[in-house]
């Protein structure tokens, strides 16, 4: 229910604990039951709450937007920015209030979920300004991995004493990843600009813009998972 925009996930707990969702036109007390959305029919009070038509967009993500459907906190989510657009979206995949760039939102919670599970190996390609000379070594250290992390590949793009400009491609979406092993070498990060995620490319689209995806674009840039 989460990923359809009805309502949080602590919200549609409470919403079928008392009864008034259903599937198939039969009541759901077990908010743990696994549906696929684009088949089920859910209701709620009897009002469908059916998937929204084939859709997947890619947004350039504004610094200071965070990927959830609603904030506690009040921060402005994507979801907000993007208005009637993100209708019955889901972010494949996440960055962080401080990081921009491409992020990919789709109506197909399949689609999703294959793009973002670890065993497809999508890579994913940001630009990153770190504070201070990261050094040949240090990069050595982050493709073999630091506490569980590793870049799939890290390129020196330019380097001085004051900042190193990298160019790093991951394979796994983890929390903060990027920023984690640079950390974990000593380095802040000042800037992180994700500029591809699989075949689909951030290109020259400005931030807070987005542009639509036909099915044809996603086959081609993900031909493995698609």
């Amino acid at each position: 229910m989460s990923k359809l925009g009805v309502a949080s996930r602590s919200e549609a707990r409470a919403l079928i604990a008392a009864g008034k969702v259903s599937v198939g036109g039969r009541p759901v007390t077990d908010p743990s039951r696994l549906v696929i959305p684009e088949r089920a029919a859910i209701a709620v009070d009897g009002t469908g709450a059916g998937r929204a038509p084939w859709r997947t967009i890619a947004l350039h993500k504004a610094r200071g937007t965070i990927t959830t459907r609603r904030d506690p906190e009040g921060r402005t989510t994507v979801f907000e920015a993007l208005g009637s657009i993100a209708e019955g979206m889901v972010a494949v995949g996440r960055l962080d209030m401080a990081s921009t760039g491409l992020l990919l939102l789709t109506t197909d919670t399949q689609l999703a979920a294959r793009l973002t599970d670890p065993a497809s190996g999508i890579v994913r390609r940001y630009i990153v300004t770190a504070r201070g000379r990261v050094t040949d070594e240090e990069v050595r250290a982050m493709e073999a991995g630091i506490g569980g992390r590793a870049a799939h590949s890290v390129d020196v793009l330019k380097r001085s004493n004051r900042e190193t400009h990298l160019a790093i491609e991951l394979t796994e979406g983890k929390n903060r990843e990027i920023r984690r092993l640079l950390a974990a070498t000593g380095h802040d990060v000042s800037r992180l600009l994700r500029v591809a995620f699989g075949g689909i490319e951030l290109g020259t689209l400005a931030p807070g813009k987005w542009r639509e995806l036909a099915r044809e674009e996603i086959a081609r840039a993900f031909p493995t998972v698609s």
